[in-house]
């Protein structure tokens, strides 16, 4: 009994250290996003971090337009990043869980 605990002990702490690598890595993915007429660019990583902000100068002479142009692209780029991160920290935890029947049907 106390030989599964430990096995299972040693199994979550080697799986705290890859969420926490996985993390670390999502630093280093980058997400792009661009309004559909490429007059503004963004870039942030998959921890959500904005990285850059690129906008034409067209843009400068309408704040509303400008606001707006930021909101929409921005969150574009959030909803993908979140997706990603999502997608990969779940990945990990799923290979860290230990298998117990019936399990599966939770974590879809």
């Amino acid at each position: 009994m106390f030989g599964d605990m430990m096995g299972m002990l040693g199994k979550l702490k080697e799986t705290q250290e890859k969420v926490k690598a996985t993390k670390e890595r999502l630093n280093t993915v980058i997400v792009d996003e661009q309004s559909p007429d490429n007059l503004l660019k963004v870039s942030i990583t998959a921890n959500r971090t904005i990285k850059s902000i690129e906008l034409d100068d067209s843009l400068l002479e309408d704040k509303e337009q400008l606001e707006d142009y930021l909101i929409l692209t921005l969150n574009k780029a959030i909803e993908k990043a979140t997706t990603i991160n999502e997608n990969e920290l779940a990945a990990v935890a799923k290979e860290g869980m230990p298998n117990i029947p019936g399990m599966d049907s939770f974590l879809k």
